[in-house]
């Protein structure tokens, strides 16, 4: 596969030493053997002599480095490997090939020190105690991170007042909302003030209101407390409110790297111009003027819009002015979810 990457960097200016790696991985890579087994009696019976196994790459030669402070975007589609690496830094996995570290600690190995640094919040698992009440779950977090009475009473009236869920801790998890349990998981996550925060998918099927709150406290949090934090999500909005930088994947293998302002100027090469005229125009008589300079689309919601080049807007609007009786003009950059897959469609095309 061609890789796309746009290499990270960091400008500092005055002297200022840059910020440590916090994060390295190098060649990391994870195989899984899939066993395939044959149909039938026969089938059966033949692998008890000679077994087939199926070799998949859910993470192939990945490397890249995250800075002290930064907050990561960590993107790709379904069964891309993004999930696989996170567990690999966390400790949950072994790798079969390569080597990384996060804090200076080899996580596989799983020593002390590191599991009291990081925390892993997977959105679609629960770490909460269903059957009791949150705060019961995190006196017992307390508990095994060693922290003291007032330092947890602080940490968690801090959590709570800023993910509004003050009046929750008494009610039992299982008859939280969807909303109000994910916050009570970030909680838990971020109790012990840890160094690094991997989060998998941490705001998948909430609210746009929930969503919101969320990005805000994780905004909040990186910026007052210098956490490192890898986030992935399906979520555009999430990444575009969050994250300077993302990693991309696709097939396990990393091929970009980069700021997320530099995807979008790379791959949105075009914008989306609606139009607004008296009468209303209709894409069946869209002149072959307009033509020539962009491609007419229908949209139900927005009307006639128009698919052009970004060097060719200004010519579009002054056609469009000649043509139509205007009442208004709207430019549009393309959204964040249709430029990541244009991204992915360009990487398989070259693969």
């Amino acid at each position: 596969m061609t890789t796309l990457a746009l290499h990270h960097t960091s400008t500092l200016s005055g002297g200022t030493a840059p910020p440590a790696a916090v994060i390295r991985c190098e060649g990391l890579t994870r195989v899984f053997r899939t066993y395939k087994k044959k149909s039938g009696l026969l089938g059966g019976l033949r692998d008890l002599v000679s077994r087939r196994y199926d070799t998949t790459y859910a993470a192939r030669d990945v490397t890249f480095e995250v800075l002290e402070g930064e907050f990561v975007g960590f993107l790709g589609p379904n069964g891309a490997g993004k999930t696989t690496v996170l567990k690999m830094l966390a400790g949950l996995m072994h790798p079969t090939a390569g080597k990384a570290t996060v804090l200076g600690y080899i996580p596989w190995e799983r020593h002390y020190g590191y599991r009291r640094q990081f925390a892993l919040l997977l959105g679609q698992k629960n770490q909460l105690w269903w059957d009791l009440p949150a705060l019961d779950s995190l006196e017992l977090n307390a508990r095994i991170y060693g922290m003291d009475r007032g330092h947890f009473q602080r940490s968690v009236r801090e959590l709570t007042e800023m993910l509004r869920v003050q009046d929750k801790l008494n009610v039992m998890v299982r008859e939280l909302s969807l909303g109000e349990r994910m916050k009570m998981e970030l909680i838990a996550a971020l109790l012990h003030r840890p160094r690094v925060l991997f989060l998998d998918e941490p705001t998948i099927g909430l609210d746009v209101i929930s969503q919101g709150v969320v990005r805000e406290f994780l905004r909040e949090h990186n910026r007052v407390h210098r956490t490192t934090i890898l986030l992935t999500s399906h979520y555009m909005a999430d990444i575009e409110a969050l994250c300077d930088r993302v990693i991309i994947m696709d097939h396990g293998r990393l091929f970009f790297d980069g700021r997320f302002e530099d995807v979008m100027n790379q791959f949105a090469a075009y914008k989306v111009v609606t139009l607004a005229c008296s009468p209303p125009a209709k894409i069946e008589d869209v002149p072959e003027a307009v033509r020539l300079l962009a491609e007419p689309i229908w949209d139900e919601v927005e009307g006639l819009q128009f698919k052009v080049a970004r060097t060719k807007v200004p010519s579009l609007c002054r056609v469009l002015l000649d043509h139509y009786n205007v009442t208004d003009i709207a430019i549009h950059d393309v959204s964040a979810e249709e430029v990541i897959g244009q991204l992915f469609a360009t990487a398989r095309k070259q693969d």
